[in-house]
């Protein structure tokens, strides 16, 4: 593919690379790229706990700072797995890439905060005013323009949005330069720890969704299947701790999503780990899609293509590949 091919070289610019090292010759290698937001929290946890290295990976872990970015490395095979906004592989498909979700991660969580002296009590107060956001064509993006601003009567014209990393959103808002911001953990928490601002909404209570998943090209599917099985286990592990111990799994998260440290807030002091485990809470993750998942991730679809993303609806079936997911089901605990 010729976009590919323009990319390769490229892509590589906003990445930051961690390589886990695993004892014994027989591990296999992989390289393993996430966006850098809680959401995809688990595979911190699968590097930093060693679950990766305990399924037989030889796991290169690289952080990126959007789902569009990281695709690329996909498409471009730079990249063997990706941990991403779902939609990233409905548009890259569309285009003839052969990309395969093989199981999820988290549900979205992403709420809209706004400034209390703004008065924004509800999303139809944003009319005319600016709301921060992720990056443009992330699924976040598509969500924020195609369910929480249309819900409420409001499209992408009524509203200003500046496309931000999240650090300069909160920055923004401390400043009032902008009047709202549509965030993910741990910065809503954050925002609602140190500034004059109230969540108005969330939408993982309006709106469930899939968000977060595991995507794969197809070569790898065809040449190391027993790899993909493998990056899924390790997955597992990872959100069954996070679950069934989540004030460890804050101290392993701190460092790498608050590595200034804690925050302090009308003089008290808000210990990083207590915001990671609020975040935790607030998020929920999980390794298995269901078929009420299959069925939003249509929707979106056919929003992407009302938004013009796509040309054409992409078939949820062409692109999901759960036979790791029932394999994994099968198993004996």
């Amino acid at each position: 593919m010729k976009k590919a091919k323009y990319f390769a070289a490229s892509f590589l610019f906003a990445a930051f690379s961690f390589t886990v090292a695993v004892p014994g010759v027989s591990a296999q290698k992989l390289r393993v790229a996430y966006v850098h937001v809680f959401d995809d929290a688990p595979v911190v946890v699968a590097r930093d706990k060693g679950f990766f290295a305990a399924e037989g990976l030889d796991a290169q872990v690289t952080t990126f700072t959007s789902g569009p970015t990281l695709i690329k490395g996909l498409v471009t095979d730079q990249l063997d797995v990706g941990v991403l906004g779902f939609t990233n592989a409905i548009t890259w498909s569309a285009q003839g890439a052969d990309l395969k979700i093989i199981g999820k991660v988290q549900e979205g969580y992403h709420a809209i905060v706004a400034r209390n002296d703004r008065g924004i009590k509800a999303v139809k107060d944003l009319k005319g005013k600016t709301i921060a956001s992720q990056a443009a064509g992330s699924t976040a993006d598509i969500v924020l323009k195609g369910v929480v601003l249309k819900g409420s009567g409001l499209n992408e014209k009524d509203v200003q949005i500046m496309y931000t990393a999240p650090s300069t959103a909160l920055a923004s808002l401390r400043a009032g330069r902008v009047d709202s911001a549509f965030l993910f953990e741990p910065y809503d928490s954050m925002a609602r720890a140190t500034l004059p601002v109230t969540e108005i909404y969330e939408v993982g209570k309006s709106w469930p969704f899939p968000c977060m998943v595991v995507i794969v090209p197809g070569k790898l599917i065809k040449e190391q299947p027993a790899a993909v099985r493998k990056v899924l286990a390790s997955l597992k592990r990872a959100i069954e701790f996070m679950k069934e111990k989540p004030a460890e799994a804050s101290r392993v998260l701190a460092p790498a999503f608050m590595p200034e440290g804690d925050l302090v807030a009308d003089g008290r002091n808000v210990p990083a780990e207590e915001i990671m485990l609020k975040s935790l809470k607030s998020n929920v993750f999980d390794w298995r899609l269901s078929q009420a998942d299959l069925k939003r991730m249509e929707e979106l679809s056919g929003i992407m293509k009302e938004l013009n993303i796509l040309k054409k609806e992409v078939p949820i079936s062409s692109v999901v590949d759960l036979r790791w997911q029932k394999e994994l089901e099968r198993r004996k605990p």
